[in-house]
């Protein structure tokens, strides 16, 4: 199965946030989209790296309430593993778990056309075994 068929599946619809925005206006977008991790994005609205709930978190530990004044910036991860819609489930799945990575941008041509967590992915592929055992049983039965 492809990542093009996941986001056909879920949306294309990717939120961003601009890198200059706060830990907190991130963590209020976060709660308002019910999401994990927000892509952040440079004025030209090019991908310049992933923010996270523990992120976050990570940021407020270190320094307190004072952290959700820092910019995004400042607490994302930088160095974004992407994939692009062409490629395959058990392949992204593969690098986000040997990399320890839940979300991962979709990036077609240079531009954001997506991203999927590992959520996304194990689901899919669950859906798939379960839709081949399935398969498989009424292939028995029947024949």
């Amino acid at each position: 199965m492809l990542i093009e068929t996941i986001l056909k599946d879920k949306g294309g619809k990717v939120t961003t946030i601009p890198a200059t925005a706060t830990l907190s206006e991130a963590a209020q977008l976060l709660d308002t989209h019910r999401i994990g991790a927000v892509v952040a994005v440079e004025a030209d609205g090019s991908l310049c790296g992933v923010l996270s709930e523990r992120d976050i978190v990570r940021q407020m530990a270190r320094k307190g309430e004072s952290a959700l004044a820092l910019e995004v910036s400042a607490a994302m991860t930088r160095g974004v593993i992407t994939a692009n819609s062409s490629e395959d489930l058990d392949r992204c799945l593969g690098r986000m778990t040997d990399r320890r990575i839940r979300h991962l941008p979709v990036v077609d041509n240079g531009k954001l056309t997506g991203i999927v967590s590992i959520g996304d992915l194990v689901k899919h592929k669950i859906d798939a075994v379960t839709a081949e055992a399935e398969a498989m049983t009424a292939y028995i039965k029947g024949g």
